[in-house]
């Protein structure tokens, strides 16, 4: 007989495929995207769902479910009933902000069972990373029977980035990413983020700068042929079309759209890439990752670390 195990999936797709397999236990579905908006350090509060739906909902202009994302978290009220908590999550920092966030959740809900992890990522004998829905049902069903048991230290270790997310000095996540782990991706993830910031020589964020260096090299024909490159070149960040889609318009001022279907740098865009100028004040960079607003620090590529702006308007 098999154990009771409570599932907790990175998303709807994941569930519904693990119904589809056949995977025996409770399925629990992790809705939420906490790698963008404020956040806060205790998950399933009144106050943590009102600072998430009026930033999802001005941002993104979807509709924040807050009963349907809240019947699922209420569903780990009976996390200790289980004799198993397995957690699915990728490799990128879409996932593992996410991650990092339903262990500290579990932890508020004072778990005293083992819980497993499942991280898709590097697969023997394929080229680059993959993500949970790319498996196969045989990889799938390796990547669930390879399970990696957390630790205390593991646990602890995603309570602190989590707690250090949700503060205001994300400098703090850097002894995180050289702490070994049972997160094989965590170390990836937080440099990924720190990278999220303006940097000091071109004001662009590290995936910003990537996206005009694409234009620059290949043929674009358009913002939508733009975003289908960023989506599959985007690194260790996994981000979704809605976002992909914002960064890539936020970057309007740095490329022509020629009525031949041709998508140009312009002269900023070439003096951003050569990092002739700083265009951090020209970017709108109030934007807010966990507990820090972008429009704070600056990303110093020589010293590693975030520098916070003497002057934080754009």
């Amino acid at each position: 007989m098999s154990k009771k195990t409570l599932h907790v999936t990175n998303g709807g797709s994941l569930t519904d495929f693990l119904k589809k397999e056949n995977y025996e236990g409770e399925l629990v579905t992790w809705h939420e995207m906490l790698c963008e908006g404020p956040t806060e350090k205790e998950i399933n509060t009144e106050s943590f769902f009102k600072v998430r739906k009026a930033f999802l909902e001005s941002v993104y202009e979807i509709e924040y479910d807050t009963v349907k994302i809240k019947t699922e978290i209420d569903k780990l009220d009976a996390v200790n009933d289980y004799e198993e908590v397995v957690l699915w999550f990728e490799y990128d920092l879409f996932c593992h902000i996410n991650l990092i966030a339903v262990i500290s959740l579990l932890k508020q809900k004072q778990v005293r069972v083992p819980i497993y992890l499942v991280c898709s990522g590097r697969v023997e004998n394929e080229k680059g990373l993959k993500g949970l829905a790319e498996l196969t049902a045989k990889q799938l069903k390796e990547h669930y029977q390879n399970k990696v048991e957390l630790t205390i230290d593991d646990i602890a270790l995603a309570q602190k980035a989590w707690r250090i997310y949700c503060e205001n000095d994300h400098n703090l996540l850097k002894p995180l990413i050289t702490r070994p782990s049972n997160f094989k991706y965590l170390s990836n993830c937080l440099k990924a983020h720190l990278k999220r910031f303006p940097d000091t020589r071109s004001g662009l964020s590290t995936l910003e700068y990537h996206i005009l260096t694409l234009i620059k090299e290949h043929n674009i024909k358009s913002r939508h042929h733009l975003e289908g490159y960023v989506l599959h070149y985007q690194g260790f960040y996994g981000f979704g079309d809605m976002q992909i889609v914002r960064i890539i318009d936020g970057l309007a001022l740095f490329y022509n759209e020629e009525e031949v279907d041709v998508l140009s740098l312009n002269r900023d865009g070439h003096l951003a890439l050569e990092h002739q100028k700083n265009f951090r004040k020209a970017l709108d960079c109030n934007f807010v990752f966990g507990g820090v607003n972008k429009r704070e620090f600056q990303f110093d590529k020589k010293a590693n670390k975030l520098i916070k702006n003497t002057v934080n308007a754009n």
